[in-house]
């Protein structure tokens, strides 16, 4: 009887039926032979999408599956290869904007018939990470290249000259961090038409920068400043690494309906979230790195949840007080979702020195919030509010060798400002001008709000 090939438990199985007799009985033998493994599902790259850091550029590959990968470098020229088994390329190379990168150019090819070789020819040397991030509820597998700038020599600073005892002076600025969510292949929230956290977050970010950069004594800095994305960790790690005073973090989020609106500012939880609403945006953040494309190990989280947790008694006290002015400010430019600040436990608020608060600037799944939240008007509005309530606490506990705790030292003084209040009779009272209170709190106009602290100079 001819053999005959058949699949079998994902084999391909070639039988032998052969007629057997023995003492007028029949029987069947069959012999069977394993021609080999069915070939595993083909996986393919569906997008290549690359961002450009500060510090690095990063590539991604969207995957339909999951596919075994290995890498290598190559000198003279230098090249980095990526090897995909059993993967074919379903996207161009052609559009990726490498300007501004150590790539020179992306190549592609075919090896041992079924494996994808992508070669990327460096203009610079670079240190190289890559790791495959698993699939969650907004994307699929990824294959992750991750190209780091060489440091680059700073120059030593010259000595500083010998200063005598009278002319010591610390006059710091007050730092404050400013963290816009998101970013990169992690959008963060949609809105209509398209609109995204990351975008919006950013902007308003850039103008709290702007303002707080006018405001004297103050010293801004973002932890992002373009559409890539940062790890909550490093975000942390940032702030504390510039000594930040406070970190404030910007989101623009969404909610399962559509009619939740209203701004809120949050502060770290060391036990459970204040309200569901505070433990669904907790939550949503917490996938944030997944998104993003960070890869972390749980036994690393562990540790920075308990070390935050054993010295953070201190911080959230000021982040409460602080969360609390920026949320009366904000309640008169926006609707507040709740009227007290909420506190959830968000990874990105967990630094045990750096007081932290994240203002939720709206939903941008409600449609109303969304359109205001995308006019730079509005943008203004909000982190005028957020730069106000910032400096009111400054005003009130002005960090210990800051410009703000001198000029009190000199008779400056913080004073809140009450129902009926003008800018002019407050600077007549103390014996100094409208322009030098304005220069002293950032202020582009002759507006003040009721519970606003103002510095008020020395005369």
């Amino acid at each position: 009887m001819a053999p005959r090939t058949h699949l079998f438990c994902g084999f391909w199985v070639r039988a032998t039926i052969t007629l057997v007799a023995t003492r007028s009985v029949f029987f069947v033998a069959t012999s069977f032979l394993v021609l080999g493994v069915l070939p595993a599902r083909a996986a393919t790259v569906e997008a290549i999408r690359l961002w450009r850091a500060p510090d690095h550029t990063r590539l991604v590959f969207d995957l339909s599956e999951e596919s075994a990968f290995s890498s290598f470098s190559l000198a003279n020229p230098s090249r980095f290869v990526v090897d995909l088994k059993q993967t074919r390329l379903a996207s161009s190379l052609d559009a990726l904007p490498l300007a501004g990168t150590p790539i020179r150019q992306v190549r592609a090819g075919i090896r041992k018939g079924t494996d994808l070789r992508l070669v990327l020819d460096l203009s610079a040397e670079v240190r190289t990470s890559v790791f495959l991030l698993l699939p969650n509820d907004v994307t699929g597998y990824r294959v992750v290249v991750d190209l780091f700038d060489s440091p680059v020599a700073e120059p030593q600073p010259e000595p500083e000259p010998v200063l005598s005892v009278d002319a010591l002076d610390t006059r710091r600025d007050i730092v404050i961090a400013i963290d816009a969510g998101h970013g990169g292949e992690d959008p963060g929230a949609s809105g209509p038409g398209g609109l995204r956290e990351k975008k919006v977050v950013l902007q308003i970010a850039q103008r709290l920068e702007r303002q707080f950069a006018d405001a004297p004594g103050f010293k801004p800095v973002l932890t992002r400043t373009g559409d890539y994305y940062v790890g909550r960790k490093k975000r942390r790690d940032q702030a504390r690494a510039i000594k930040a005073d406070l970190f404030v973090s910007i989101h623009a989020d969404a909610f399962t309906k559509p009619s939740a609106n209203g701004a809120s500012v949050y502060a770290l939880s060391l036990k459970g979230a204040t309200s569901a609403t505070a433990q669904y945006l907790a939550d949503t953040e917490s996938v944030s790195d997944l998104i993003g494309g960070v890869a972390t190990t749980d036994g690393e989280s562990i540790l920075v949840d308990v070390l935050a947790d054993l010295s953070m008694t201190a911080t959230l006290d000021t982040s409460l007080k602080v969360g609390a002015l920026v949320l009366e400010q904000l309640g008169g430019v926006a609707r507040l979702h709740k009227r007290q600040v909420e506190q959830a436990g968000f990874t990105v608020l967990k630094s045990a020195d750096v007081p932290s608060i994240l203002v939720e600037t709206g939903f941008i799944s409600n449609p109303t919030e969304a359109q205001r939240l995308a006019t730079p008007e509005y943008q203004d509005k909000l982190a005028r509010a957020i730069r106000r309530g910032v400096q009111s606490w400054f005003a009130r506990q002005p960090p210990p060798g800051t410009l703000l705790a001198w000029q009190r030292e000199q008779g400056g003084r913080g004073v809140t400002i009450a129902p009926g209040d003008t800018l002019s009779e407050i600077a007549e009272h103390y014996g100094v001008s409208v322009s030098a209170i304005k220069a002293s709190n950032g202020l582009s106009r002759d507006v003040i709000y009721v519970g606003q602290t103002l510095l008020i100079p020395e005369a």
